[in-house]
């Protein structure tokens, strides 16, 4: 389900298109996999259902759902990487890693900032993207 931050100056819709973008690239939501209903996300996140329905026709215009008449919101594709999903190396390294950080006392913002360093050397495209970065361009990434 989707966790919204009404202090993040995040626009809930783009929220939850990033939240469904990371779902796909993590293999959480794959290809076929039924999106919960307005409703439903409104019940369980006090959204009004128009911000969801905005969120999945960005999903839509970005090519990652489409609307079935009566039966729903579907994911039409995949973001998931070989080598990103919960049992890879590279999250094992990740998550041994974090846990370091953690014995070691960093704070979840120092976590956030050695990252950011690290990401920003290791892209340096990454600083000059507009939008959000998805591979469509749809500015819905991140």
């Amino acid at each position: 389900m989707f966790r919204i931050d009404r202090r993040s100056g995040v626009a809930t819709y783009v929220q939850i298109v990033r939240q469904v973008e990371q779902a796909l690239r993590m293999g959480v939501l794959r290809e076929g996999d039924r999106l919960p209903t307005a409703a439903q996300v409104a019940a369980a996140t006090k959204v009004n259902p128009n911000t969801t329905l905005k969120a999945y026709r960005e999903l839509e215009r970005a090519g990652l759902a489409e609307v079935r008449q009566g039966a729903g919101t579907f994911v039409t594709r995949s973001l998931a990487r070989p080598g990103a999903g919960p049992g890879s190396p590279l999250r094992r390294s990740l998550d041994a890693w974090l846990e370091q950080a953690r014995t070691e006392g960093l704070s979840g913002h120092d976590v956030q900032a050695v990252f950011r360093t690290a990401y920003e050397a290791a892209y340096p495209e990454a600083g000059t993207e507009t939008g959000a970065g998805t591979e469509n361009g749809s500015g819905a990434g991140r």
